[in-house]
């Protein structure tokens, strides 16, 4: 197991979400995965599930249990898990800012991720204290 992907999986594993290492093994899987999520919201809505997603034939199986996640929310715990992962190769902490160079550097740019993002802070700051919850906000997102 690659040092990304287990920094990957583990901030999402705070998140209570999962990262199967089919999708999210390496960075170049990871920006493919979060680019297929993100034309699905940008063909569906942000309101689209992550079930809706894989029933639209997303190859995205590997995400079944969280089924009734918002697929805006996963995705953008996706982008905040793979800012998280790359900062830590890189020997440094993770911020706002730090995310949104993540963002641009990749095409993620939406104009409704930069508000979630500053809504859910806990996607890429493991001090958020309740980032432990927001497995339950993501259905609501």
């Amino acid at each position: 197991m690659s040092q990304f992907y287990s920094d990957f999986k583990e901030n999402m594993a705070a998140l209570g979400l999962p990262a199967p290492e089919s999708l999210f093994g390496s960075v170049q899987s990871t920006v493919t995965t979060a680019t297929a999520i993100l034309a699905c919201i940008d063909k569906f809505g942000t309101r689209v599930t992550v079930k809706e997603m894989i029933g639209a034939g997303t190859r995205l199986e590997g995400l079944g249990s969280v089924g009734a996640c918002s697929a805006a929310f996963y995705v953008g715990a996706v982008i905040g898990s793979l800012a998280v992962a790359s900062g830590r190769s890189l020997g440094k902490g993770t911020s706002l800012s730090d995310v949104l160079v993540t963002v641009s550097r990749w095409g993620f740019s939406r104009q409704w991720l930069v508000p979630f993002l500053q809504r859910v802070p806990g996607v890429y700051n493991p001090g958020v204290a309740t980032r432990a919850n927001y497995r339950h906000y993501a259905t609501v997102v």
